[in-house]
């Protein structure tokens, strides 16, 4: 005969909590984004909104990205400057006028210029359209001018000149060769940025304020939580208030979230995003004053700026000198580049003059 088992009697358990002993975890301060530049890619096609087309890329957010990163600003300045030294100044056409047409054209792809009449009817001079506020009309034989929201002027059939570059998707408006390494530019600006605020941070990611201690009057550790909150500082870095009452032993600690110097990759983001920026405006690197990071350096400066001239600037040369034939004149006239000319004069036994 089997024995019965005496059957325990369990009592009901009954969580009973303390106050103020519940383990307390929050964290203060929003991260703000160093950059949004979401806006350059906002349309997706050239639409219209009855009066004239909008272009397919935010003309806003590309003035905005053309000084975000070093190197993109640079090339784009490389090349202005190459060009402002070979133009020949017009009677019709101010070297200003033309830089102000040579820099849209490198940073929105699209280049304006506008003929003045004088009271004959005949043309007195070309200004500089900016084409952040010039857009096609629907005809594309007429532009306008909104640069003052609601004193938008309709120019003329005949008046203004367009030269852009080729777009695969549309033809009412030109996109800068650059688009492809925007990304690119904006990681490099990002890691800076992140690596600036780190500094006036206090050179750390934030930290965990741990307290063990249990706290008799619990107002304490809200005054603190509500101080940490009032706080303020750069707004990448987020910290933690960590209240565990009757807890181990050293009652409070600052635990540093991270290293970043150790984690974020710094040099490498900015070398690697550097690259990108020179491959996309193929600009050697040496004719924008970047050090190289070997002994062996980055070769004959001259025999770069000759392939540069070549393949770049003669290009765009070309580009421009079509606005000669919508003006009927020659009012866009250059001379050689003098260092890329002086090496052909050299190399024939000549000194450059």
């Amino acid at each position: 005969m089997r024995k019965r088992r005496p059957q325990r009697h369990t009592s009901p358990v009954t969580a009973t909590q303390k106050p103020g002993a519940a383990i307390e975890a929050f964290s203060f301060g929003e991260p703000v984004p160093v950059l949004s530049q979401r806006e350059v890619f906002d349309y997706l096609e050239a639409m219209h909104n009855g009066r004239w087309y909008e272009p397919p890329l935010s003309l806003n957010g590309l003035s905005r990205v053309y000084r975000a990163g070093v190197h993109h600003a640079s090339a784009i300045q490389v090349k202005r400057n190459i060009l402002r030294s070979c133009f020949i100044p017009h009677p019709k056409l101010s070297l200003a006028a033309f830089t102000g047409l040579a820099l849209d054209y490198l940073i929105f792809g699209n280049g304006y210029l506008q003929a003045v009449q004088n009271r004959l009817g005949g043309v007195l001079r070309y200004d500089h359209l900016r084409a952040k506020y010039t857009r096609r009309a629907l005809d594309l034989d007429t532009y306008w001018w909104i640069a003052q929201p609601g004193q938008e002027q309709a120019l003329p059939a005949g008046r203004v000149g367009h030269v852009m570059e080729s777009d695969i998707n549309q033809e009412i408006y030109g996109i800068p060769d650059y688009v492809g390494g925007l990304n690119s530019t904006l990681l490099n600006e990002s890691a800076t940025l992140f690596r600036r605020k780190y500094y006036e941070n206090g050179s750390h990611a934030g930290f965990i304020m741990h307290i063990t201690d249990a706290v008799q009057n619990e107002g304490d550790i809200a005054a603190l939580r509500e101080a940490l909150r009032q706080s303020k500082g750069p707004g990448n870095f987020r910290n933690l208030l960590l209240y565990t009452p009757n807890g181990s032993k050293d009652g409070v600690k600052l635990i540093p979230v991270a290293e970043v110097a150790a984690k974020d990759d710094f040099l490498s983001i900015k070398n690697v995003s550097r690259d990108d920026q020179l491959a996309t405006h193929r600009v050697p690197p040496q004719l924008m004053g970047v050090m190289p990071n070997s002994t062996g350096g980055f070769g004959d400066v001259t025999k770069a700026a000759q392939v540069f001239d070549i393949n770049e600037i003669d290009s765009i040369k070309a580009s421009l000198l079509a606005l000669n034939d919508w003006a009927g004149e020659e009012v866009i006239r250059f001379n050689p580049y003098k260092l890329a000319a002086g090496i052909e004069q050299a190399s024939h036994g000549d000194l450059p003059r």
